[in-house]
């Protein structure tokens, strides 16, 4: 079997357009050239994976379901461009929550690689080798060296603020990009696809 290279994408401030905990689904938009820059992961081969901390119904702030509306909405978004995600995983807990049974600690919670680790389990063709994190924040990077992958900071959403000291912590990302589609350009580089 052919190994296939990784991307796990952060969502909030990566894909979309980082507005706080998205209450209303049509309030999930994409930023510029998202969608173009799944479309290249998807027509190179690459597995384009999402793997994204909410903690919103941990929170009380929207039902489980809401998760799943927005998800839908993201995919939907993704599609009207030619462009779809392999797989979606999300880590609904918070120790700190107030909503049960989402009020734990657990292992999938970025920086922890419990979503990574389910991904390589349920998709046996991924490249551990070839993968790569795309994120807007220190636990995006941070992920990505938990598990072996490199780590790419866009300075979308919270990416700036990160790179100043003012949001999380300081990183340092194997690549710096402005967006998505800068971080895509360069995984592309890096990868060499077997077809």
């Amino acid at each position: 079997m052919n190994k296939r290279p990784v991307v796990f994408l952060d969502r909030d401030g990566t894909l979309n357009v980082e507005v706080g905990y998205i209450r209303n689904v049509d309030d999930l938009v994409l930023i510029d050239g998202a969608a173009e820059a799944v479309r290249k992961l998807n027509q190179a081969g690459i597995a384009a994976i999402l793997v994204t901390n909410q903690t919103g119904a941990a929170r009380g702030y929207y039902a489980e379901s809401h998760i799943h509306a927005l998800h839908a909405r993201l995919l939907k978004l993704l599609k009207a461009e030619n462009a779809h995600l392999d797989q979606i995983y999300y880590c609904p807990h918070l120790d700190e929550g107030t909503v049960p049974p989402f009020n734990r600690a657990c292992d999938c919670r970025k920086p922890e690689v419990g979503m990574v680790e389910q991904a390589y389990a349920e998709h046996p063709e991924l490249d551990k080798s070839q993968s790569f994190v795309i994120g807007d924040k220190a636990t995006d990077v941070e992920l990505a060296r938990n598990c072996g992958a490199k780590g790419i900071l866009v300075t979308t959403g919270y990416g700036t603020a990160v790179l100043k000291g003012e949001y999380q912590h300081i990183v340092e990302p194997d690549f710096q990009a402005p967006s998505i589609v800068e971080a895509v350009d360069w995984i592309l580089q890096q990868v060499q696809v077997a077809h």
